[in-house]
């Protein structure tokens, strides 16, 4: 079992009929993993019944803080407000569509100290048997590659969902709706070390995917050349200093 209390913040859009197997099985990977943890649960303005299941999972397990959004804000602004809920030092993010194994968290977490601070400040999960179709397999290796070309970005899988980040590094972050698919750009930017570990990528069993390649294709141009304007007119002191303790007092 690993020292340390992590937080896992598990966004959710009308996954209604997802909600009991990924909570279920996440509080019996987590507990029998982890010293202390923390899911926090956050329904993005879901139009189904996504809502009255977390708060029931959270009633079974009290290990699962529920948090809604009244209207869909996105995942980025669902993860920030986990992020802002958490009180540990590292946070991981997963899907909530039951695609992420929990187990590729316990994984990624036993790479890094969740007592301390030490580098790598990030461990990304990299997909190695997506189950995706082909169209999206594709589309995703010509983004990837026009991505690393233009961010010089190393992280072979950016937008899996499967990220251990530190919780003030990720707040620190300039906001903006995709930033939870440019965690590994941005942290490299700022100077900081990043890992990356194989995870298990499953079938989808229920509901339906929220993104479509032309959809992906319009965001992500613009995230791009918003992305790399960000990092050119972002300067900020040595990395050290984002984690300078704060006076209890």
């Amino acid at each position: 079992m690993q020292s340390g209390t992590l937080s896992i913040v598990i966004a959710m859009h009308n996954e209604a009929d997802n909600v009991d197997a990924v909570m279920d099985e996440a509080v019996a990977a987590f507990s029998a993993a982890f010293e202390g943890f923390n899911i926090i649960a956050i329904e993005d303005g879901s139009s189904d019944e996504t809502w009255s299941k977390i708060e029931a999972a959270a009633q079974r397990h009290p290990q699962i803080t529920a948090i809604q959004h009244p209207n869909r804000a996105g995942k980025s602004a669902a993860l920030r407000t986990g992020f802002l809920a958490a009180r540990t030092l590292w946070v991981a993010t997963m899907d909530g569509d039951g695609q992420d194994d929990p187990q590729s968290v316990v994984d990624m977490a036993s790479r890094i100290d969740l007592t301390s601070l030490d580098a790598p400040a990030l461990v990304c999960g990299c997909r190695t048997n997506r189950t995706d179709g082909a169209n999206r397999k594709w589309a995703s290796k010509i983004g990837n590659g026009i991505r690393r070309a233009m961010l010089r970005d190393a992280c072979p899988d950016t937008a899996c969902g499967l990220k251990v980040i530190p919780r003030d590094l990720f707040l620190a972050l300039p906001f903006f709706d995709s930033l939870h698919r440019y965690l590994p750009p941005l942290t490299r930017y700022l100077g900081f070390d990043q890992i990356y570990v194989d995870v298990v990528n499953r079938a989808r069993i229920s509901g339906e995917t929220k993104y479509t390649n032309i959809g992906r294709a319009f965001a992500g141009f613009f995230d791009l050349m918003g992305v790399n304007w960000l990092m050119r007119r972002t300067h900020v002191p040595a990395k050290e200093l984002l984690f300078t303790p704060r006076d209890e007092g």
